[in-house]
C-alpha cells in the first residue's frame, strides 16, 4: 500500500472513532497489566468476566500477593491457561513490590522481566499508561497489515517494525487500537465484513467478499 493510501486509511479509521481504547476493564496500570497478561489466547470479554471479581477482593500488586495462587486460581478458571496465568499474576505482583514499590514500570526491559510478560504485552502497558507511540501487534493486527497491504511481514516483529516505519506519526500513537478493532469485527479472520469495511477502495485484498 502506497503511503498517501495508508495515510487516507487512518484517516478514516480516525475520524469514524477518533478516541479508540482498549476493551479490556481496569482501574490501574497494575490492573491493566493483569488483564493484558491474562488476555493471551483469550477474549477480553472472557477476561473482563473474570476480573471484575478478581480485582474485586485483589486491586493492587499486595492484596494479589496477600490472595495466594490458589485463590488466584479459583478465580481465573473461565479463562484459557488460568493456572500458568494466575502463577504468573502473583509472581509478577511480587516483583513488582520487591523492584518498583509496587508500580508499574515505565521501561520495556523492566516489563519484559516480569513473568507472563511479553513485548506485545509490554507495548499495550507502554502505550495506554504512558502513551508511548508503539505499536502491540496481535494476531488481529498481524492479519490486518498482511491481508491489507498496509505493512506486510513474514512475523509480528516484522509486521511491528513495519508499521512504526510506514503509519504517519500523527496516527502511530491510536493506532494499534483501530487495527485490532477493525480485525476484530470487520477485517474477521474467516469472513472478512468487505461490504461493511471503510478503507475497502484502499485495501489490496484480492479475495474480498460481496
Amino acid at each position: 500500500m502506497k503511503r498517501d493510501a495508508i495515510r487516507e486509511f487512518f484517516r478514516r479509521l480516525a475520524e469514524a472513532n477518533p478516541s479508540p481504547t482498549t476493551e479490556l476493564e481496569y482501574g490501574s496500570p497494575f490492573q491493566l497489566l493483569v488483564a493484558v497478561v491474562l488476555s493471551a489466547q483469550a477474549t477480553d470479554k472472557s477476561v473482563n468476566l473474570a476480573t471484575r471479581e478478581l480485582f474485586a477482593v485483589a486491586p493492587t500488586p499486595e492484596a494479589m500477593l496477600s490472595l495466594g495462587e490458589e485463590n488466584v486460581t479459583e478465580r481465573l478458571r473461565s479463562i484459557g491457561l488460568y493456572r500458568n496465568k494466575a502463577k504468573n499474576v502473583v509472581a509478577l505482583s511480587r516483583l513488582l513490590l520487591e523492584r518498583h514499590g509496587g508500580d508499574v514500570p515505565r521501561s520495556r526491559e523492566a516489563l519484559e522481566a516480569l513473568p507472563g510478560v511479553g513485548r506485545k504485552t509490554a507495548s499495550v502497558v507502554l502505550n495506554i499508561v504512558f502513551g508511548e507511540a508503539v505499536m502491540a501487534v496481535d494476531t488481529h493486527i498481524f492479519r490486518v497489515a498482511n491481508r491489507t497491504g498496509l505493512a506486510p511481514g513474514k512475523d509480528v516483529l516484522a509486521v511491528e517494525q513495519a508499521l512504526m516505519r510506514r503509519v504517519p506519526k500523527e496516527y502511530l500513537h491510536n493506532a494499534h487500537h483501530w487495527l485490532i478493532l477493525h480485525g476484530r469485527y470487520v477485517c474477521t479472520a474467516r469472513k472478512p465484513r468487505c461490504k461493511d469495511c471503510l478503507v475497502r477502495d484502499l485495501c489490496e485484498f484480492r479475495d474480498k467478499t460481496v
